[in-house]
């Protein structure tokens, strides 16, 4: 039975609590690779940057015979020193680099339920993104047929299910769905490691989303191989929960220091943009020399970068820090602008209120909070005449013109049509807006006001639409004029 239990949503994001045998974790949570062979950070010692769960390789214990027999001898977690939670992953990506592994999927299920794994994985075929068809579904029967295996196999541990399919959107919803009907306690997102290195996260967005959209909402979700800060607040959004992080070690060694919206060289820093404990104790010249400085500034900051995302579900402001940081990065904003298109589903899932809409450039136009206004424009009673302005109150006084009609609305973007009772009411109400509007918002509320229209064209309804000059040639002004009598404000 899955003991996940959500406390805490915005978007498709959500803070919860997952129950593992050696403890409860919150999530969305990193998970540090700890590897066995080399441990740059101890794996105890990865508490105190936050870390509650850790993430090593079953298969890379396996195969090397001091470290099987500890593990089997003593348990996993006396092997990594550390009581801390551990989810293993099978070797699927020595398998996707390697293209061969020498264990079957029956001997490390059965190895990683010996040693004591918390969360075991079973080996699935990872399909790379330019991959023919015909392999991806070839890959993907196979890692089927080892996702039942799996659950044969695993009785006393948690177990996760991996959506494998490429890049074929209709593939990773037919795993995701067939894994769901198998049941897992999590259910992990896999074969996405050469999309993230090679920022193709648009295409990121379309394969979480497939995912999501046929998984059940009650489990946790793992996206495989997303360990750099910079994707935290996209992913979380989109609803993923679990993520692995290698990259403070790797970009350590590469002599590469992390930052919340990328990657810096370290011979290329005068200065250290981060008040961490490293960066707050010693020197550029320092962490240019050591590589465990590196890794432990690297960690500081991923971690970092985690709460700052939990705490923006708490206040409901996750699509603004998703804004803030997808402008980062070109490929980031593209991700940002294709997660829009997933409003409609998103919206059934986003909180109905929250403190303030701050719309931050075209991608705010489509948020699921102007899309659920839009369809729920239907619920206004109207009748006789009716103005619907772009013209604020002044000074918080209805003129005597506006009082000359039965009804009152105001066009605010993106939403569109406001009546006077909601002016102050979320979202519409609650709202900061840029004085100078892009074309991309007026177009979305001008689009709510023929929306509005055409609900309530009746013969007891007679529509006026009074525009300002920073209206003027709009070419949905036009459509306007065939259900209202236009004016320009003089």
């Amino acid at each position: 039975m899955i003991e996940f239990e959500i406390r805490h949503k915005d978007l498709m994001g959500r803070i919860g609590r997952l129950r593992t045998p050696h403890g409860s974790i919150e999530t969305p949570t990193i998970m540090p690779v700890v590897n066995p062979n080399l441990m740059t950070i101890g794996a105890e010692a990865m508490k105190k940057f936050g870390a509650e769960m850790l993430i090593t390789n079953a298969y890379i214990i396996y195969r090397k015979p001091d470290l099987r027999a500890e593990a089997l001898n003593k348990g996993l977690h006396a092997l990594l020193g550390s009581e801390l939670p551990v989810m293993t992953d099978s070797g699927s990506y020595q398998l996707s680099e390697y293209e061969d592994v020498e264990v079957s999927n029956w001997e490390i299920l059965e190895f990683q339920q010996r040693i004591g794994s918390d969360i075991c994985v079973p080996l699935d075929i990872p399909t790379p993104p330019r991959a023919e068809r015909e392999r991806a579904r070839t890959d993907l029967e196979e890692t089927m047929q080892r996702m039942c295996e799996a659950r044969g196999i695993i009785s006393h541990n948690l177990l996760a299910g991996v959506v494998q399919g490429s890049t074929f959107v209709d593939l990773r919803e037919e795993s995701a769905t067939r894994l769901a009907e198998i049941g897992f306690d999590v259910y992990a997102i896999g074969g996405v490691v050469p999309l993230l290195e090679s920022y193709t996260f648009a295409q990121l967005v379309d394969i979480i989303m497939a995912s999501k959209m046929h998984l059940p909402l009650n489990a946790p979700v793992h996206l495989f191989g997303a360990g750099h800060p910079m994707i935290f607040p996209l992913a979380v959004a989109l609803g993923c929960d679990l993520f692995d992080s290698a990259a403070y070690a790797l970009y350590a060694k590469g002599k590469r220091y992390i930052t919340s919206d990328g990657t810096k060289k370290v011979e290329d820093l005068l200065y250290l943009p981060c008040s961490c404990p490293v960066c707050s104790s010693f020197s550029v010249n320092e962490l240019k020399e050591s590589v465990d400085l590196l890794a432990s500034h690297n960690l500081w900051v991923t971690f970092e970068e985690m709460r700052i995302v939990k705490q923006s579900i708490v206040e409901r402001s996750l699509w603004e820090l998703c804004d803030r940081r997808c402008r980062a990065y070109p490929a980031l904003l593209d991700a940002l602008k294709q997660m829009t298109k997933y409003s409609a589903w998103i919206e059934h899932y986003d909180a109905v209120t929250k403190h303030t809409f701050f719309y931050l450039g075209e991608s705010s136009a489509q948020r699921p909070e102007v899309l659920r206004y839009a369809n729920r424009l239907n619920r206004f009673t109207i009748s006789g005449k009716v103005l619907l302005t772009t013209i604020p109150l002044s000074h918080g006084k209805v003129s005597a013109e506006q009082e000359q009609f039965d009804h009152l609305f105001f066009v605010k973007p993106p939403f569109g049509p406001c009546p006077l009772g909601l002016e102050e009411s979320y979202p519409v109400g609650q709202s900061e807006i840029p004085v100078a509007v892009d074309d991309e918002a007026k177009t979305v509320a001008l689009q709510n006001v023929i929306k509005l229209m055409e609900l309530k064209s009746t013969s007891t309804v007679n529509f006026v639409f009074l525009y300002d000059r920073g209206w003027e040639g709009h070419p949905l002004l036009d459509e306007i004029r065939t259900y209202a009598e236009v004016r320009k404000a003089e």
